[in-house]
């Protein structure tokens, strides 16, 4: 059988996906946790079969992988998102005033009109503007550090990722779910994304740099390994 890159193929019970990366030094297997499926990594087309035929014998770790994935947390009024590592009630006001975050004495709270999709959708423009803010003022912070020349700064939501940098274009961008971690880590990923200015590799020159910029980065990293997937199953 002919295989090409992108292409999904049922394996037992699983949906995989065929995945080419030029970069990649040996075949292996990621799971997707946002899209519930496998995604099978050979460095050439020409090894597509191979990564198959390993994957064909990985199908029970598969399946586990994938049962272990968090359930997405629906935004809507009565659910308890996080936002800077702490637990933000989600309350409905009616009408079709947009989302703004206040407190009452049980904590800080996220208040909006509309409803169903509506009413998701201006709580996450709200996560959205908060990230910018934030993100903008880390990234500043990280490039006056640095001697850095200002970048452009967008917000996104991609599948896995939590920041990408384009140093030829001076540009970043973030996922806007990285605001629901704690401070700590959102800074982590402005620090790493910042850095890829000076070194676009991760290489031990590069990791220097992110030490430089917040000190030791792998609690950081650990946190976002460990709960990273809960925060792309938001609003899933």
């Amino acid at each position: 059988m002919q295989y090409r890159n992108g292409q999904r193929l049922p394996l037992e019970d699983l949906t995989a996906r065929l995945s080419v990366n030029p970069r990649a030094r040996r075949l292996s297997i990621r799971i997707d946790a946002r899209a519930g499926e496998a995604v099978l990594i050979a460095p050439s087309e020409r090894k597509l079969a191979d990564v198959v035929a390993f994957a064909r014998t990985k199908t029970s770790w598969m399946r586990e992988r994938l049962a272990e994935r968090p359930q997405g947390t629906p935004i809507e009024p009565g659910a308890v998102i996080d936002l800077f590592g702490k637990p933000t009630r989600l309350t409905a006001t009616g009408g079709a005033g947009a989302a703004r975050l206040t407190e009452d004495a049980d904590g800080p709270l996220i208040a909006s009109g509309g409803e169903g999709e509506a009413y998701a959708r201006r709580v996450e423009n709200l996560f959205r503007r908060v990230a910018r803010e934030t993100l903008q003022t880390r990234t500043d912070v990280h490039l006056r550090t640095l001697g850095q020349r200002p970048v452009k700064m967008s917000i996104a939501d991609p599948k896995s990722r939590w920041g990408s940098c384009s140093p030829h274009n001076r540009s970043i961008r973030y996922s806007w779910r990285v605001i629901m971690a704690p401070p700590a880590v959102i800074d982590y990923l402005a620090a790493h994304e910042v850095a890829h200015l000076v070194h676009a590799d991760h290489s031990p020159a590069y990791w220097s740099v992110v030490q430089r910029l917040i000190g030791d980065h792998r609690p950081h990293r650990k946190w976002l390994r460990e709960n990273g997937p809960a925060l792309h199953a938001v609003g899933r």
